[in-house]
């Protein structure tokens, strides 16, 4: 029986997926390696943007429930992250509009090295993310954060597979964070950036209701499961998690990058 496009089993398989998902996501991000290629398997017919757009509706409850719970357990780094989530936000709805006219393809490439790099760096730097250190303050904190708020947003919006993950990697790269705050940093940015290419995406139409709110809400449940996972054993499980989830990621692209 079909409804709204997609029949019961569809529904199964896609919800699935969500849950498979929010639990990434909840962790290191990177959920949409699951999510995506799911919708683009089960709804062939459909057009990338509506995919897109489902994907996204799903993803912000998941994420926005699981930057709720790590904000209630760790002390958020809010002067780095807000004017992060404020730039990416901007740029998000940015990318989102270029997808009509930029063929996100022409990024695997340059995403595949670097993804590489991230995995080679923090396979080598074994103490990389394990100490909770901030650095810099003031104008140069703000200035670093709107950048890389802006440079994520955009290709959250843009393309969107990895962003957590690339996010976790920047704000310890370039703030000091250990990966437990880096990944609730990020979940805060991540929210930011759904909302803005959801701004893009309802407008137009580009979503498919029943499937959208069925995949929110298995995603919420996955959500539950990564953060109390990832509060309950802290930096070391968030570590090797990320570098399993990029690990993957390494594969998805070279895969479609050279077949």
């Amino acid at each position: 029986m079909m409804i709204d496009g997609v029949d019961y089993s569809l529904l199964l398989i896609l919800g699935t997926a969500a849950l498979f998902a929010g639990f990434i996501d909840a962790v290191v991000g990177g959920g949409g390696l699951i999510q995506i290629p799911a919708l683009f398997t089960a709804l062939p017919s459909e057009v990338p943007a509506t995919l897109f757009g489902t994907n996204k509706f799903a993803s912000v409850f998941g994420t926005s429930n699981a930057a709720w719970r790590y904000a209630r357990r760790v002390r958020m780094p809010w002067r780095t992250t807000l004017p992060a989530a404020l730039a990416a936000f901007a740029f998000s709805y940015v990318g989102a509009m270029a997808v009509a006219w930029l063929p996100p393809e022409l990024l695997r490439p340059l995403i595949l090295l670097l993804l590489i790099g991230a995995a080679a760096y923090t396979f080598s730097n074994r103490d990389f993310g394990a100490i909770h250190r901030p650095q810099h303050t003031g104008r140069r904190e703000f200035t670093y954060a709107l950048l890389v708020g802006g440079v994520i947003g955009f290709y959250d919006g843009f393309f969107g597979p990895g962003t957590g993950s690339f996010l976790i990697f920047l704000f310890i790269r370039f703030f000091g964070f250990d990966f437990l705050h880096a990944s609730a940093a990020s979940k805060v940015v991540n929210v930011a950036t759904n909302l803005a290419a959801l701004g893009f995406f309802l407008p137009h139409g580009h979503i498919l209701p029943l499937a959208a709110v069925s995949m929110a809400t298995c995603n919420v449940a996955g959500s539950l499961i990564g953060t109390h996972l990832a509060l309950r054993h802290g930096s070391g499980f968030v570590r090797k998690v990320f570098l399993g989830v990029v690990s993957a990621f390494i594969v998805k692209f070279a895969y479609d990058t050279f077949t």
